[in-house]
């Protein structure tokens, strides 16, 4: 092979992952900075993190006006010292029923959020509902709801209302076949 050849051939195979990636450089994909919510709505309010916060899925399909709807949301206190959920609030309903199985108190109004620990509202912790609905929901829509933390202070953000968590059956297919020979 000639000598010209052989050395363009090398400057090219070396030279040509450098010239790609420069393709690129100084480039910001317009989906890097972009929160997708896809599961639910979720804010950071200093040390408190909530995440995918939901309604259960309706299991008639939708929620009726004047209907309860349990919430799901994950909050996490990435702190030193424990916070305590101290609200709910929104427009979209009249008033939140809170059932903490740790609690002393009959009836609470919130619950504590211990410092480097997560609380799963719904699954498992304490559960609250969103009594006496002002509308009808269904899937995706959402409701603001306004959380306020002792310490940490407030943050509004969308309840997506819920999916199933599964495929719902369907019915009989179509045979659009049917009746040929």
């Amino acid at each position: 092979m000639n000598r010209v050849v052989r050395a363009a051939t090398i400057g090219a195979l070396v030279l040509s992952p450098v010239a790609l990636s420069a393709c690129s450089a100084g480039q910001i994909a317009q989906t890097a900075t972009q929160d997708r919510d896809i599961r639910g709505g979720q804010a950071d309010l200093g040390d408190i993190h909530l995440r995918t916060a939901t309604t259960a899925y309706p299991q008639t399909g939708s929620y009726t006006e004047g209907g309860d709807a349990r919430l799901l949301v994950a909050i996490a206190n990435s702190g030193d010292a424990d916070d305590e959920l101290t609200e709910i609030s929104g427009e979209g309903f009249e008033s939140v029923e809170i059932v903490d199985p740790t609690a002393t108190e009959e009836a609470p109004t919130g619950f504590v959020v211990p410092a480097g620990q997560n609380v799963y509202v719904g699954e498992g912790g304490p559960t609250v509902t969103l009594v006496g609905l002002t509308e009808e929901l269904t899937p995706a829509q959402s409701l603001e709801v306004t959380f306020t933390f002792r310490d940490a202070g407030e943050v509004t953000l969308p309840v997506l209302v819920g999916t199933p968590a599964l495929d719902l059956p369907r019915g009989e297919g179509f045979d659009f076949g049917e009746g040929e020979e």
